[in-house]
């Protein structure tokens, strides 16, 4: 038996596998197709204030190794997640955060304060890098000044561990990472999806209504990887990596650069029982090279020569 438990200090979960938001819905969704209590956590659908309707459509498309979705944040709102949702997650043994999104600073804060009154959440995760909403790309977590402050005020409002998470449409992910551990994060997730964009040849328009899009899946696993090792040696809070991750093997590899946990996003789209099955995969590939426990494998990349 391999030991899969994982802490991350300010949390301890049954496995290093938790979902990505907005990659798994709300997560009861998905309880045809899988036991989520068999996996480390939820994090849920971006949630602003108020209800949202995203995008318009067409908000998906298909690409070389990946999907660029312009979704554009669509959500229920506070209220309603509380009131519905949230009630049929407190059945679930498993680690439930929820992503937090704002159009302005102010909003964070507002759902913050919202949600520090509902019962069964384990953290929150500040969504401080979406790249397709309606500002050609830009997001909070491409400036370190504007990121260490809005961390800093959702910290200060903050009745549960806060994560934040980081954008990879960035120069330098370390100079961010060390800002939003300046603000008060009690950890970073990233990378969030990379800034994409696809054209009809025919038609010589943009595939997607929103023209620009996030292309998440196995295309961007190695600047994810890079991200993941490169934010693990700059910061000393635990890092939360995905980006591309399919197989239990691509789960090892980010743990493997220093990554205390996993999120697995697009490979839901493709395989609904995906996350399952990842952690089954990793006790199998830990079990075939001797390894007792799961957080015994983080950080031991040998870089020398």
């Amino acid at each position: 038996m391999v030991d899969l438990g994982t802490d991350l200090g300010f949390l301890r979960l049954r496995n290093p596998v938790l979902t990505a938001s907005g990659t798994f819905g709300y997560g009861t969704e998905f309880e045809p197709f899988l036991d989520l209590s068999l996996l480390g956590g939820i994090v849920v659908k971006g949630l602003y204030y108020g209800p949202r309707e995203g995008n318009p459509p067409p908000r998906l498309v298909e690409t070389a190794s990946g999907l660029i979705n312009a979704i554009g944040l669509q959500g229920v709102g506070v209220e309603r997640f509380a009131a519905e949702v949230m009630p049929r997650l407190r059945g679930i043994d498993t680690a439930v955060i929820v992503n937090v999104c704002g159009s302005d600073p102010d909003e964070y804060y507002r759902v913050i304060e919202f949600l520090n009154g509902v019962e069964g959440l384990a953290a929150y995760e500040l969504n401080i890098s979406c790249p397709n909403v309606k500002m050609h790309g830009a997001c909070p977590a491409m400036d370190p000044r504007t990121t260490r402050e809005i961390v800093a005020g959702a910290k200060q409002r903050s009745r549960r561990p806060l994560l934040a998470k980081l954008s990879p449409n960035v120069t330098d992910i370390t100079g961010i990472a060390r800002a939003a551990e300046d603000g008060g994060a009690d950890g970073i997730s990233l990378i969030n999806t990379l800034l994409a964009m696809a054209v009809d040849l025919d038609t010589r328009r943009p595939k997607l209504g929103n023209i620009l899009g996030g292309l998440s899946g196995p295309a961007i696993k190695p600047v994810a990887l890079r991200m993941t090792w490169q934010a693990t040696r700059a910061v000393k809070i635990p890092v939360i990596g995905m980006g591309g991750i399919m197989t239990g093997r691509d789960a090892l590899e980010f743990m493997l650069v220093g990554a205390a946990a996993v999120q697995v996003g697009t490979a839901s789209f493709i395989d609904p029982g995906a996350s399952a099955r990842i952690v089954r995969e990793i006790e199998a590939e830990c079990a075939a090279r001797g390894i007792d426990r799961v957080s015994d494998f983080v950080g031991t990349l040998e870089t020398g020569r």
